[in-house]
């Protein structure tokens, strides 16, 4: 099926608020994509029209399943790009994300496939999150939030939930990537404020926003 840029732009927002386990309204997705809500209700339309999404008044917009495989394959050459631009071309994790959002309008599936065949199959992207198969089957992390994390316990970051470049940067800086290993010394219980231990290094404290875009996974004993 030969969807435009805009109608894999919408689809692909559907899909993420849907995977946040939120009812999708016109008003999230507007509120993601930066448009009006009148604007999301015209492509609403269009998408239900080709059987790419239920829409009923009250409740709201629904992938259906040409939809969600249709999404599926969007995010598996945007991930795709990702490794690309990291391993093969040396951009940083704070770049990668906009030219992606480019790249992955690019639908020639043996283009894809050779992709990921030169890239050895990763199975989680940049960011730690995963990359869907040919076939959109993921791989998934058993992990936790660094905000709930136990403390004093060897953990190691396994992906980063929100691709700001000014969040990416941040924890650059506090020599926080994919792979770090790290503890947690204490959760503030009055604003949800994490300090943590990398080796070698001073303790520090994150933010509670931060620290619920930060996953990791645990690891040895205590």
């Amino acid at each position: 099926m030969q969807l435009s840029i805009a109608e894999e732009n919408y689809i692909k927002a559907i899909y993420q608020l849907e995977s946040q386990g939120q009812k999708v309204s016109t008003n999230a997705v507007a509120h993601l994509l930066r448009t009006r809500p009148a604007s999301v209700t015209d492509m609403a339309n269009r998408l239900q029209q080709k059987k790419l999404i239920h829409h009923e008044k009250y409740y709201g917009l629904q992938l259906t399943a040409l939809g969600k495989k249709q999404a599926i394959h969007i995010i598996r050459r945007h991930r795709l790009w990702e490794c690309f631009l990291v391993e093969k071309l040396g951009f940083r994790w704070d770049e990668v994300h906009p030219l992606a959002e480019e790249l992955e309008h690019i639908r020639d599936e043996r283009l894809i496939e050779r992709l990921a065949h030169f890239l050895q199959h990763p199975e989680f992207d940049p960011h730690g999150d995963p990359i869907p198969d040919a076939k959109g089957s993921f791989q998934q992390h058993e992990q936790i939030l660094l905000s709930q994390a136990p403390l004093n316990h060897p953990l190691r970051v396994t992906r980063v939930a929100d691709q700001s470049a000014a969040l990416l940067q941040y924890l650059t800086q506090k020599g926080i990537v994919l792979g770090t290993r790290l503890r947690v010394l204490q959760i503030n219980a009055y604003d949800g404020s994490v300090e943590v231990k990398l080796m070698k290094k001073p303790a520090f404290t994150l933010s509670r926003e931060v620290a619920q875009h930060v996953y990791i996974q645990t690891y040895g004993k205590n």
